[in-house]
């Protein structure tokens, strides 16, 4: 019997297109595209047109595209980069239905004496915007609310949210992994600071992340010492 995969959710097959287009930088092309010489610049080259092009799905700038592993280090870093930028800030505000990748950091900085405000859901899976708008305070140094719940398929209200932590001065970061190619997200017009996603959810490989950083937004690197990605 032939199985059926019936979980694109967690996770997709490799799209045909995207192995043929990557086959020659596995093979042929593996210099590496920050060195000087021609054999790397032409990776380079190649990797600078993947950023435009991630930047026209997402509607904005090439260089506040930062390439990772997955969504889990971009998740990480956005909220470690807020504190450690804002080191007069101890403050996190995030919902309990969060994927781990949230959830866990957000307990090891308890542990570490960081403040936590979870927000609840409904019977629904909604969140109430009323009570996000008591949770943040003059300390929060960000605010990390997923598009789209992994597990519910829940789509939060992320452009009202926007422009109310926008409103009050605060960070604003957002699980997108499990709504880019989904929704429509045009960050020109939506004024989240950071916005992370996973590309083995939309046919990729696994091992490729992105992590948007708007321009103007603080930010200090998740991993030191690499000329990678601007450092």
């Amino acid at each position: 019997m032939k199985p059926v995969y019936l979980d694109n959710n967690a996770t997709t097959m490799v799209a045909p297109e995207v192995v043929e287009a990557m086959l020659p930088y596995l093979s042929e092309y593996y210099g590496n595209p920050s060195s000087m010489h021609s054999f790397g610049g032409h990776v380079g080259l190649r990797l600078k047109q993947a950023r435009i092009d991630i930047a026209g799905v997402l509607g904005c700038q090439p260089d506040e595209i930062i390439f990772n592993s997955c969504g889990s280090e971009g998740d990480n870093t956005a909220i470690l980069s807020a504190l450690a930028a804002q080191p007069d800030k101890r403050h996190i505000v995030t919902t309990r239905v969060e994927h781990p990748a949230i959830l866990s950091l957000a307990k090891h900085l308890e542990e570490k004496g960081y403040e936590v405000t979870y927000l609840g859901v409904d019977e629904k899976g909604r969140l109430d915007l009323d009570e996000l708008g008591q949770a943040i305070r003059k300390d929060t140094a960000i605010v990390s609310i997923m598009y789209a719940n992994n597990e519910t398929g829940v789509i939060f209200p992320i452009p009202e949210i926007a422009a109310l932590c926008k409103a009050r001065g605060v960070l604003l970061h957002t699980d997108a992994v499990q709504a880019v190619g989904k929704i429509d997200i045009d960050l020109a017009t939506l004024p989240v600071s950071m916005l992370s996603l996973s590309g083995h959810k939309l046919h990729a490989p696994k091992g490729v992340g992105v992590l948007f950083v708007r321009k103007g937004t603080p930010f200090r690197p998740f991993l030191i010492g690499g000329h990678q990605e601007r450092g």
